[in-house]
Formats: structure tokens, C-alpha cells, sequence
């Protein structure tokens, strides 16, 4: 329930919750702190406070009006203060703070103004304090910048000054699980039924695949999602900046780096959590996002028996994802030449899997493509591809970037993999084995 202060006629609501709020926390002594905890007696403990609220303003407070501060106060404490609506919301997927007066979401891709606010920047400061103090970590002017995990899934990115001067700034990215499911992603178009039938076999087979795409393109969401296919008697051992991932598999040890504190000791970055994963008896290691010297551990992993594996990188296309993957591994300083390098990650990486967002906010794989080396280059050979409805006299994609109107369609070449597949046993379905017989006749026509 949401009541503005100007539905409560007489009654400052914004004061009371604050008068409340304040008197709460003197209220709870030094040793029964764990009220704190106990949703039931700390509710009780509001409601005693409300009456004496009302005995100290001589007037009754109306009912609706008790709920909504008690609640209110409830989520200062325990909860999420003012975005406790937004973050109950199916449609939210990014709550964006920037300041104590100015939140934003992201409704299906489409950013608006919200009406919701913190009192002042001290209301703020608190707020984010406890969130990120429940995961051991700390923000402060020696600690300006900060990722966090919410109770739900949820990431949370948040800087102070001096790093941003006009207050602190929030991002917030949701975590909503009905659209992680495969079959949610086919009903959603961001991919087709063939198109995930392709995917399922790979990683059921223990393809490596990379998935590319831009901020908010759908990377993660693809990656849980097509987690489904991977066997569930494997160990899947994640490794993340900050856990986000959440895989649909019942053995999964999520691995998180550590940031140094202000002393810049104690850190632990992805290559050091790369490293004593392969020492944990992993069948698959998946890398939430690749983005510096990591890299180079990754594509060990994936050479010497982690088949199988996944990871994330921000490219705009699937032959600038392998171009990215070298000069990251170039960057990690392991006295290789680029031709062995680029030899590794031919070996590594079979399948790179190309998403995308479009400027009315849908996302589409828009791209898959199987990997291949050839005379010292890689190059990657399209399997599967988005055919935009609107295409200009020269076949140029005006609206790919406005909407997700189109087709998945086949490559005009059978991915290679199939049949070595078949040979060790795995059932191909059908329908790609139909869909690729088919597609030199369709590609000829588009």
C-alpha cells in the first residue's frame, strides 16, 4: 500500500515515519538488538510506539495511516526503505538513484522519473550502509565504490563522493527469475525454438560458448536460462565480481572476488578465484563476465577438462567478442605471442552467442556462431541469425536498432559439431536436422 502525505490531511507522514523511526531505535537496547531480526516483535515493538506516538500528538491516528507507517518504518529497518514498491514491481528492471531526490527505472527498456525519494542525503547514506554492511563490506571515502548482492538476487553498484560530487549514486539491477527460464525466453522471442534446441545440445555436450553483447543486452539472462541443459550430475563452480548469476542447477558454488580494504590488502580478484577453482574438482567453471587478465585462466580452464564451460563479455559483435578475448589475454602479460594466444582461444571457445538490445527496450540473440581457425585468424561461421523485417534497397538493417520485429533464421552452413555429436551418442533433434537440410534454399532466397 502506497499512501502520498498529502492523502493524510493534518499529518506530516514523512515526519512521523522519521519521529518513528528514530524512536524505535533508541528503543531497542544494546543487548536485544536481535529484535532487529524478528519481524514479528518488531512489528509489535512499531505498534507500542505508534500509540505512544498518538498519546504524545493528542489525536488519533487513522488506520490505513498506522499501516502504512508501520510499514514504512518496517522497511527502514529491515526492508528497503522507499524502493520497497519498485522492487516488488515484475516490470522494474533497473531502479537508478542519482541522489536522494532523483530515482529512475527502467520499465521494459524505457527509462522514467519516479516520484519515490529519500528525505535528504543522510536518509540515503543510511540506507546504503546497512545493505552493504549485511555482506561485510563498507563504503566510505577510503572505500568510494562498492558491489552488493540483495536478498533476492538483485545487484547492487553503488559510489560516494568524492568519486560523484553531487551525492551518492545507485544502480540497482533486478534480478527476475521467471524470465531466466529457457522456455521463458522462447515465449519472450528473444530467441527461437531451433535456436534454443541448438543451445540445449551444446551445453548438454559440454560446448564452450561465449556470450556477447552490449550493457543490459540479456547476457546473464541467456546464461541462466540455458543453464538448465547442463547435466545435473556435474559440479558448476561460478566465478563472479559480484555474485549475480543464478544458475538452474542443483550443484553450484558460487565463487565471489573480494575487494582490498583501504590498504589494498586482502583483495581477491577473478585470476586468483580462476586459479583455486581448478583445484575443486569443477566439470564446468563459468566466468560471469571476462574483462581483464582472467582471461588467460578461462581459456586454460577450458582447454585442459573443463568442457563446457560459459562466460560473458561486453562485444558488439561475435568476431569483436574473440578479438576482445586476445587483447584481454594479451594484457595478462603471459609472454605469449599473439598468433598462440589467438590459437588458444580457437581451441576454447566452439560457440559465441551474439545478443542484443534494441531501442524499444526487447532483447534478441541476434547471432550464434561456431568458431573456427583458419591459417592463423579466426573466423566465425554463422549458424543461426536475426533477419530484420525492414531492410533498405542495399539490405541494411535501419530498424534492427529501433525494434526486435524479424525472424531467427538458419546460416546458410550446418554447424560442423552436429554430426560429431550424433557419432558420440548425443540425440540431435529433429527439427535442426530438417532446419539445415532446408536452409540453402531459404538462404538463397533472402
Amino acid at each position: 500500500m502506497s499512501v502520498s502525505e498529502a492523502e493524510v490531511p493534518g499529518i506530516d507522514l514523512r515526519r512521523l515515519r522519521q519521529l518513528l523511526h528514530q524512536r524505535l531505535i533508541e528503543s531497542i537496547e544494546l543487548g536485544e538488538s536481535e529484535t532487529l531480526a524478528d519481524s514479528a516483535a518488531l512489528r509489535g515493538r512499531i505498534e507500542g510506539l505508534i500509540e505512544r506516538l498518538e498519546e504524545d500528538l493528542g489525536r488519533a491516528i487513522e488506520a490505513p495511516t498506522r499501516l502504512v507507517l508501520g510499514e514504512q518504518v518496517l522497511q527502514e529497518v529491515q526492508g528497503l526503505g522507499p524502493l520497497a514498491p519498485l522492487m516488488i514491481d515484475p516490470s522494474v528492471s533497473d531502479i537508478l538513484i542519482n541522489g536522494p531526490h532523483d530515482v529512475w527505472v527502467d520499465r521494459r527498456g524505457q527509462l522514467s522519473r519516479t516520484e519515490l525519494e529519500f528525505d535528504n542525503e543522510a536518509h540515503l547514506r543510511r540506507f546504503l550502509d546497512r545493505l552493504v554492511a549485511a555482506q561485510g563490506k563498507h563504503l566510505d571515502s577510503n572505500c568510494p565504490a562498492v558491489d552488493a548482492r540483495l536478498p533476492d538476487g538483485s545487484r547492487l553498484h553503488a559510489m560516494i563522493p568524492p568519486l560523484c560530487a553531487k551525492g551518492p549514486v545507485v544502480s540497482i539491477r533486478r534480478f527476475i527469475e521467471a524470465q531466466d527460464s529457457a522456455e521463458a525466453l522462447v515465449d519472450n522471442a528473444m530467441l527461437s525454438r531451433a535456436m534454443l534446441d541448438l543451445l540445449g545440445l551444446a551445453v548438454n555436450a559440454g560446448l564452450n560458448i561465449l556470450i556477447a553483447g552490449g550493457a543490459a543486452a540479456g547476457k546473464t539472462t541467456l546464461l541462466n536460462g540455458i543453464s538448465q541443459f547442463i547435466p545435473a550430475g556435474e559440479r558448476v563452480i561460478t566465478i563472479e565480481e559480484s555474485a549475480e548469476l543464478q544458475l538452474r542447477h542443483p550443484h553450484v558454488v558460487t565463487l565471489e572476488a573480494r575487494q582490498g580494504n583501504s590498504e589494498g590488502r586482502g583483495q581477491v580478484d577473478l585470476r586468483m578465484l580462476l586459479r583455486n577453482a581448478l583445484r575443486m574438482r569443477a566439470d564446468r567453471i563459468i566466468v560471469g563476465e571476462v574483462r581483464g587478465h582472467e582471461v588467460f585462466e578461462m581459456l586454460q580452464a577450458m582447454t585442459v577438462g573443463h568442457d563446457g564451460s560459459l562466460s560473458t563479455v561486453h562485444a558488439n559483435s561475435p568476431e569483436d567478442a574473440l578479438k576482445r578475448l586476445e587483447s584481454l589475454a594479451l594484457l595478462a602479460d603471459v609472454g605469449l605471442p599473439r598468433e598462440a594466444i589467438r590459437e588458444i582461444i580457437g581451441s576454447a571457445i566452439q560457440l559465441v552467442v551474439q545478443v542484443a538490445r534494441f531501442r524499444d527496450g526487447s532483447r534478441c540473440v541476434t547471432s550464434i556462431g561456431e568458431v573456427f581457425a583458419d591459417q592463423g585468424s579466426l573466423r566465425v561461421h554463422e549458424v543461426f541469425r536475426f533477419r530484420p523485417d525492414s531492410l533498405d534497397a542495399h539490405g541494411a538493417a535501419h530498424e534492427l536498432a529501433l525494434n526486435r520485429h524479424g525472424r531467427h533464421l538458419p546460416g546458410a552452413q550446418r554447424p560442423s559439431f552436429l554430426a560429431t555429436l550424433g557419432q558420440r551418442g548425443y540425440a540431435v533433434p529433429g527439427s535442426l536436422q530438417a532446419l539445415y537440410a532446408a536452409a540453402g534454399e531459404e538462404g538463397a532466397d533472402d
